[in-house]
């Protein structure tokens, strides 16, 4: 299953590491699934997961910050931008998100920002899903393979 996470689950998979965006950022890097990153998004993880009030909400110092995003990276299938399909979405902050899904041929964007993004990934035949929805549907797709 090929997937983009919104910066916003990866924040929250550092703030609480017992819940399902932990979870998906764990399988991430267990390469459970297919993590799809371009350059405009690995900044804006960066530089979110970095802001001090971020960093003192996950109880991490900025070198593990940029040791886990570094093994995101490592684990990432990199996703060139060929296309820009902007305006899609209400937040112009979105659209790095959503056009890292479509270049990338996304099965799925996990987010908890659901409002902004609307129906446009739907229209790219991305899936919105939920971190537990996600890590429903990888577990379903693992089931699925032959052992």
């Amino acid at each position: 299953m090929r997937i983009v996470l919104d910066t916003n689950v990866v924040v929250t998979g550092l703030r609480s590491p017992s819940g399902a965006s932990a979870a998906l950022l764990e399988q991430a890097l267990d390469r459970r699934f297919t993590l799809l990153l371009s350059v405009p998004l690995v900044l804006e993880y960066e530089g979110t997961c970095r802001d001090p009030a971020q960093r003192i909400g996950s109880g991490l110092s900025e070198s593990e910050v940029a040791t886990i995003v570094s093994a995101l990276c490592a684990v990432a299938e990199p996703v060139c931008t060929w296309f820009l399909w902007r305006p899609q979405l209400r937040d112009p902050a979105d659209e790095m998100v959503l056009e890292t899904a479509v270049n990338g041929n996304a099965d799925g964007l996990v987010t908890f920002n659901w409002r902004d993004f609307g129906d446009a990934p739907g229209a790219f035949g991305i899936e919105m899903l939920s971190p537990r929805q996600a890590l429903g549907k990888i577990a379903e797709r693992r089931k699925g393979r032959p052992k």
